[in-house]
């Protein structure tokens, strides 16, 4: 994958707890960055195939040419070098100072300082190494002690976070806080009281504190509507925002299970889905956990989408569109399904299942006939870089969209109607991309269509026409099969939309 401009990178590890915990945190040289993981799957006549991911950061060691720095001590580094490279990884290390293990007394942890440490972590970095911006890597809190860097640090300081922050990617960040499906509130607000080894800098009342500038915080506590998800318009743009998020709490086994179960099933066994996101940002929903063995920072899933995220140079969003539900089925509810593949790559890159608690939603079927808007389905980020095929040039992934139906009489599911987890209409996009040196342009074919196996299939002809006229705009509807109309309308297709990224 090749590298178009590179820009140091700081990763920010997520919550330790109390004391003990942040003594171990410390003795990591990488804060956990480091951390690979090793699975099986299933392979050829059933035998077991093993997997190993080295980490992330050995791999944007191996796969960028990233270099770490540290020879005797991250900081001492800094301190005795006048200039650094910007392809580079340096560790966030804020739990140093609050650790039991030095000879120092450990300086009671705060978010806030934490996020002022970070800038001046950045500033360090930036003027040594000549780079413009830095991308900010973090894992769980990490991405909190980031957003408080660019949503107050920064404006208390008049200045402006764009300068600072390229990218910025989060795996599993409690944006919203941690919420339980227990307790019917008591936990969350037992939290909030207490700050029981630190847990309430997730809970609204802190994160109000330590994400509002000063001069537009109020003295009673967050407004009823203020929601802790949001990026004020403004401030950073969303668009440079990537969310990675988790759904599978089962594989959390904190406290031996304990907090996946309070959490709930549509969590990563710690942050809920819908906590993990930041409105308008980018974001993927991978099967993993919060961390651990399966967890999120030490998958391969989350490291292809960071590696894209950062530098990729298209960008792919696929949204159905010309929606057109059939009416007068009362008590009937529609799902889509969705599971996105770039060839090439070991894993899923995103997957919105119903088994994982996290189908589309789709619009209820309007009386008037008007299609309904368009329902964003997925978004990836591709590289003209990446290897593939001598004979097939271009960029391919995989669409897979399914459509369910839940048919439903006063809240009770019909099960005399119910075929379980089967869908209504089903099939495949196979989607390729010229690369961005000779234009994007798109060839796409149904699954459904094709006579033999996908890895046998090359685009021919003329590729779809654009029918955005905007310069660095490729749009272009596709329809859905034949099958799909009488659920979907005969108007319902996917619309892909490519635009350059940087």
């Amino acid at each position: 994958m090749a590298d178009r401009a590179k820009l140091p990178i700081v990763y920010v590890r997520g919550f330790a707890g109390g004391p003990s915990g942040i003594d171990k945190a410390v003795q990591d040289p990488f804060y956990g960055f480091n951390e690979g993981s090793t699975h099986v799957r299933v392979g050829a006549d059933d035998q077991p195939a093993y997997h190993q991911f080295e980490s992330p950061l050995l791999r944007l060691h191996l796969d960028h040419g990233y270099r770490i720095l540290v020879q005797g001590g991250q900081e001492a580094y800094l301190e005795t070098h006048d200039e650094i490279p910007p392809d580079s990884i340096w560790i966030h290390r804020f739990y140093d100072a609050s650790a039991s293990t030095w000879t120092t007394k450990p300086r009671e942890f705060r978010l806030e300082d934490a996020a002022r440490d970070l800038l001046r972590l950045v500033r360090t970095i930036q003027e040594k190494s000549g780079a413009p911006r830095v991308h900010l890597v973090a894992h769980s809190m990490g991405g909190l002690i980031c957003r408080s860097l660019i949503q107050k640090v920064l404006p208390d300081l008049g200045e402006d976070p764009a300068d600072h922050v390229d990218k910025f990617f989060t795996y599993g960040t409690p944006h919203g806080g941690i919420a339980f499906d227990v307790g019917f509130g008591l936990v969350e607000r037992l939290m909030d009281a207490t700050g029981i080894s630190g847990a309430d800098v997730f809970a609204h009342r802190r994160m109000y504190e330590y994400l509002t500038p000063d001069a537009l915080r109020e003295d009673g506590g967050p407004p009823d509507d203020w929601d802790p998800r949001a990026m004020p318009a403004g401030v950073f743009p969303p668009e440079r925002i990537f969310c990675l998020v988790g759904t599978d709490p089962a594989d959390y086994d904190v406290a031996r299970g304990l907090s996946s179960r309070a959490v709930g099933v549509r969590s990563d066994g710690l942050v809920q889905i819908d906590n993990a996101q930041v409105p308008g940002a980018q974001r993927a929903f991978v099967h993993r956990s919060h961390s651990g063995g399966y967890g999120l920072v030490n998958s391969e899933e989350g490291y292809q989408n960071l590696r894209r995220f950062l530098f990729g140079d298209l960008r792919v969003q696929a949204d159905l569109v010309g929606l057109r539900l059939p009416s007068g089925r009362s008590g009937t509810r529609w799902q889509a399904e969705v599971r996105l593949a770039v060839r090439g790559l070991p894993s899923v890159m995103h997957e919105q299942l119903a088994a994982h608690w996290c189908p589309i939603q789709l619009p209820q079927p309007r009386d008037d006939g008007v299609a309904a808007e368009a329902v964003p389905l997925a978004v990836t980020f591709l590289d003209s870089g990446a290897p593939r095929p001598e004979d097939s040039p271009t960029l391919r992934y995989a669409l897979h969209l399914r459509i369910l139906s839940l048919r439903e009489r006063g809240g009770i599911l019909r099960f005399t109607e119910h075929l379980e987890q089967t869908a209504d209409f089903a099939d495949i996009l196979v989607v390729d991309v010229g690369p961005a040196q000779t234009g994007p342009g798109v060839w796409v074919v149904w699954n459904s269509d094709l006579p033999g196996a996908i890895w046998e299939h090359r685009p021919t002809g003329r590729p779809c026409g654009d029918e955005d006229p905007r310069a660095g705009v490729w749009q272009a509807r596709v329809p859905l099969p034949g099958t799909a109309a009488p659920i979907l309308g005969p108007d319902a297709g996917v619309r892909l939309t490519v635009t350059p990224w940087s």
